[in-house]
């Protein structure tokens, strides 16, 4: 049967339960930010092309239902390096996650253990990382930026292995810090920048990457990756998971949307790594898309961050369940009973019907109510 999305949640706050649809988190979430914690969260670099075309890109992808299919036994559960998912979503490495709840990145871990899914803990994002793997023995991602020399990376390293980070990710697509307007424009600053030295992480090379994945000794993830040439590297580098991603569209602006950048990865890495996509989700149907072309899962960043400002842990756990609802419908609909199933079959190119921003699947929203 399928997800009722206006159940009862157990052990969950009553402003959390309340809300029926993500867009209704959105909207909370935007009556406790203040703006510059707002535009840092939903904005993106230079005139916002690439975060427009993340959006873009899931919109000119429609379904190709299959009917008269038996679908009432139904799996949307999955795996990422061995360990087993309830849904093909993960929570995302973001930034300065205490501004948007007390309780930050341990909001969000306790809120992916409850749900039964994993988080990608950013190491620009309070509390510390011990403190944030002492919030779940859920098993958890440690995502690195490179802010100081080897020595500083080493106790890194160090300290998320003592903490039980069963991976690491590095972020490679920033070499440089983006012009980010939104947040420019409003005089405020960025997390994570603040007396980082820029040429640490336009240093970073295939070389460093293998010295610390050696280091590391453990499961080891590229997060950034946009194209195949880049892909077959990783591959050659031992990389265990692939994560397709352009910042959210916060780095280089006019890249293409990630889920475009996805065939020709899938291709390249030809089952060599798993692979995860962030960028431009926003529904259960987003999820479904990326996964149909080859996706072990999804990551999602605004998402995270919305549940967060709109009620903390109880918040994210909604924002799961929601996305969850939204799988099992589009699943049942398209007439497959697993993941397994998917395939790029089920999509085909279409015309979009909308204009595409960072909250454009909200078609409810009243214009200018978020801004």
């Amino acid at each position: 049967m399928a997800i009722d999305i206006r159940s009862d949640v157990p052990n969950v706050s009553a402003p959390a339960v309340d809300f029926v649809s993500n867009q209704e988190i959105i909207l909370a979430a935007r009556e406790h930010l203040d703006q510059d914690v707002w535009d840092y969260l939903v904005g993106g670099s230079e005139s916002e092309t690439t975060m427009r075309r993340n959006r873009l890109a899931f919109d000119c992808l429609a379904f190709r239902p299959r009917v008269l299919v038996d679908v009432t036994q139904m799996d949307m559960s999955t795996t990422l390096l061995g360990h087993r998912l309830k849904a093909p979503v993960i929570l995302a490495p973001v930034g300065g996650l205490q501004r948007y709840s007390p309780g930050g990145a341990a909001d969000s871990t306790r809120a992916a253990a409850e749900f039964g899914t994993m988080h990608a803990v950013s190491s620009v994002s309070g509390p510390s990382l011990e403190e944030t793997a002492a919030a779940s023995d859920a098993p958890r991602i440690f995502q690195l930026y490179i802010h100081g020399d080897w020595d500083w990376v080493k106790e890194m390293i160090k300290r998320a292995k003592d903490a039980d980070y069963v991976a690491l990710a590095l972020t490679v697509d920033n070499a440089v810090h983006s012009h980010r307007e939104r947040v420019i424009l409003g005089r405020s600053t960025q997390p994570g920048r603040e007396g980082r030295d820029p040429g640490t992480t336009a240093s970073v090379t295939w070389e460093l990457a293998d010295r610390i994945h050696q280091e590391w000794g453990g499961p080891f993830i590229l997060k950034g990756i946009a194209t195949a040439e880049d892909a077959e590297l990783c591959v050659r580098h031992g990389v265990d998971v692939v994560w397709v991603s352009n910042h959210g569209g916060r780095q280089l602006d006019h890249s293409r949307g990630t889920i475009e950048s996805l065939p020709e990865i899938v291709q390249s890495v030809n089952g060599r790594a798993e692979i995860v996509l962030d960028g431009g989700i926003q529904r259960g149907s987003d999820v479904v898309k990326a996964v149909a072309l080859g996706a072990q899962a999804v990551a999602i960043g605004k998402l995270q961050g919305w549940g967060l400002g709109a009620a903390g842990q109880a918040g994210v756990l909604r924002v799961l369940e929601l996305l969850g609802a939204e799988i099992d419908i589009a699943m049942h609909l398209l007439g497959v009973t697993s993941l397994a199933e998917l395939g790029p079959q089920y999509v085909c190119p279409a015309m979009p019907v909308m204009f595409p921003h960072e909250m454009s699947q909200f078609s409810n929203m009243v214009p200018g109510q978020v801004r």
